[in-house]
């Protein structure tokens, strides 16, 4: 696990439920892997906005991590940017869908590094 820059960060990640943590943990490493192949995702932010972890790139949408209240953990993007519209697209039916802000998950083995990769990359590099 790639270690924390700031303690309020990780304190955030510690405070999660176990199930909850799990996931977000395996997102976060989905997204940091991810940033490291895309050299204008850089450099990373990795920061709270609304209390949860965010991962912002120069040229990016922002990406945030947390809880669900239909779900044990979520992926969440900007609800105003086209990613989750484009994600769909390019995947239907794969994934449970919040509108047009989160993709929604019940246990870690439901990451798939490739599609919620492509999600992760596309947000990072949104306005370039």
């Amino acid at each position: 696990m790639t270690p924390f820059d700031d303690p309020a960060v990780e304190a955030a990640f510690e405070a999660f439920p176990r199930d909850t943590r799990t996931g977000v943990l395996a997102l976060r490493d989905l997204v940091l892997s991810t940033a490291e192949t895309l050299p204008k995702a850089n450099p990373l932010q990795e920061a709270l906005r609304w209390g949860q972890p965010a991962y912002l790139a120069p040229k990016g949408s922002t990406i945030r991590l947390g809880g669900h209240k239909s779900a044990s953990f979520a992926l969440f993007v900007h609800c105003q940017s086209r990613l989750m519209g484009d994600f769909t697209s390019a995947f239907p039916g794969k994934d449970r869908i919040d509108g047009n802000r989160a993709i929604l998950f019940d246990d870690p083995d439901q990451i798939d590094e490739a599609r919620h990769g492509w999600l992760i990359a596309r947000a990072l590099t949104y306005h370039l």
